[in-house]
Formats: C-alpha cells, structure tokens, sequence
C-alpha cells in the first residue's frame, strides 16, 4: 500500500478519534488502600475497576499506604480522592483543617485490634501500664485504643512513655523486646499471635464501639461525584460477594499481600465486609471518639463530624 499525505491525514485522524472515543467520560477516582479489608479485595479481584471502565468511568488508579494517617496526609494535598481508614486518621485531618469528607461507614466488632504484650510479660491489667514502654502508630486507630484504655484504667499518657512507631518499625520493636506493649490492628495483631506468641492484654470489644470509614476529598465529592457514588455501589456488590465467598476471599487476598491464609481469616474477626451509608448512630460514635482525643489534648481543637459527612443525592 502507498502512503499518500491524504491518507496519512485520514489515518492520523481515525487514529485520534479513536482515542477520544476510548476516553472515559469521567475522570477516574484515586483510591488509597491498605493490605486488607474491602478496598484491597476489590483491587486484587479486578471486578470493581471493570465495572467502574465499563460505565464511563476509568479504570481507577490504585495507592497503597501502611496506615491510614499517611493517607490522609496524600489526601489533603490532592493525591488521594477516597480511601478506607480507621475512626482515628479522620479525625485528625480535621483537626488540622484538612478538606476531608466521611463517605461511608464499616462497622467493626473491636476484635480485630489489641493491646498485646510480648509472651513473658509479667503485665497482668491496664493499670500496670504505668511507667512502661507502649508502642503505637500516633494518628491511627491503634492511638484511640490506647487512649481508651487508658482512660478506663485511670491512667493518661502522662503515665506511660509513649512511642510513636509504624507498624514495620513496631513489629520489630515489639520481637527485639524494646517495647513493654503494642497498640495494633490486624493483619499486625494476627501476625504478631502467630509469629512471636504475643498475649492479649485488651481487645477493642472490651471498650466502647466505634466504625472505620470511607474518606473523601472535599474536591471529588464536588467533581467526581458520580464516579464516587458508582464505586460505593461496586463496593457494596463486592461486600456481599466477599461474604458469601469468604474462602476464595481470602485465598486471593492471602496471594495478593503475601501472608498466610490462617492469617488473613484471623483478620475477618475485625466484622464484615461493607461500605454502608453513614447514619445518625454512626456519627455520634465517632464524635465521641473526637472528644476523647480533644480531652485528652491529643488534638488542638474539637471538630464537629456531622459537618463532614458527605450527603450524596443518590447511592
């Protein structure tokens, strides 16, 4: 065949038309995740960013964090429009004025987070805390805990010697013995049973309730809402996949993130799988999880939750 400069023109043409036609309508979502829980099943099944693609979305783009207050951080500087975190990291990025949104809520059962001691421990209750060196990721859910527990055994954290560690660096840590005690939520908590016979000194069902959260950018609830509310719908069709498929679940999650499958399954004792709307009960949970950290002066100011939850039109 000879190519003409007309035909070249043609071609060039089709071939732009073509990519204009295989653009998304809309601006795919920036999704945070961590190595478990919903979010991370969808990304290792493929099924959620298909069915985003499919509707005119994009194929989402996918960042993984080790925990939720560096992901609040990527948020509030616009490289993050929803990720799924514990009750603590939100509450924090309000504090700090971060433009955050709650989108959805998970509720969990407490179980899948602890209070854990190394297995010689001669720690026997809370209060025995006192003077000891406890370890925790500052900003997480694993810092509402300790303050819980804390509160409840009479003690602030004036009376310990708090360190502040991520979880790599804790686990570490807490196998060296150069820590007394670890505040941590699963898989840590699961792996650190498993590996170094850690004791339970408290779990998260022994206080008061509380949820983890779906969090957005003020930003794309404003210009991606669409796109969110679509991906809450896949999330939610993931969530009853995830249950009624709870062995394959974690066989993929097990292949995904590198851990073993008696691992993983410990993991789900955290509660179900979901991405459910944010009700008044909700809100008023977490609230009170705000004021435990304001009284506490762990934060600089109280914030008020209700003012930040998104209220889309339809879900």
């Amino acid at each position: 065949m000879i190519w003409t400069r007309r035909s070249m023109i043609t071609a060039s043409a089709a071939l732009a038309l073509s990519g204009c036609l295989r653009k998304p309508a809309h601006p795919p979502l920036s999704i945070g995740f961590q190595k478990n829980g919903l979010l991370f099943l969808a990304k290792a099944r493929g099924v959620v960013g298909a069915h985003l693609e499919a509707q005119g979305f994009g194929q989402p783009h996918w960042v993984e964090f080790t925990s939720g207050p560096p992901m609040m951080e990527a948020m509030a500087a616009g490289g993050v429009d929803i990720g799924a975190v514990g009750e603590s990291p939100p509450i924090f990025a309000q504090a700090a004025g971060a433009p955050i949104r709650y989108i959805a809520s998970q509720p969990i059962s407490g179980a899948g987070s602890a209070i854990i001691l190394p297995r010689g421990s001669s720690i026997a209750s809370l209060k025995e805390l006192k003077g000891r060196r406890v370890a925790f990721t500052r900003g997480s859910s694993a810092h509402l805990l300790l303050a819980k527990a804390l509160i409840a055994a009479g003690l602030g954290f004036g009376d310990i010697v708090p360190i502040n560690l991520n979880p790599a660096d804790a686990s570490g840590a807490f196998a060296s013995g150069a820590i007394d005690a670890w505040s941590i939520w699963d898989p840590y908590y699961a792996i650190a049973q498993a590996q170094h016979t850690a004791r339970t000194l408290i779990t998260g069902t022994q206080l008061p309730p509380s949820s983890s959260f779906y969090i957005g950018s003020v930003e794309a609830t404003r210009g991606k809402a669409e796109s969110l509310i679509a991906l809450l719908r896949a999330l939610r069709e993931e969530a009853v996949w995830a249950e009624q498929n709870e062995d394959a679940a974690v066989d993929i999650v097990a292949k995904q993130n590198g851990l073993p499958p008696a691992i993983v399954k410990t993991s789900l004792r955290n509660g179900r799988h979901a991405a459910d709307p944010i009700d008044a009960a909700t809100i008023r949970l977490q609230q009170a999880n705000v004021e435990v950290f304001a009284k506490a002066g762990i934060i600089p100011r109280t914030v008020d939750v209700a003012s930040s939850v998104w209220h889309p039109q339809t879900v």
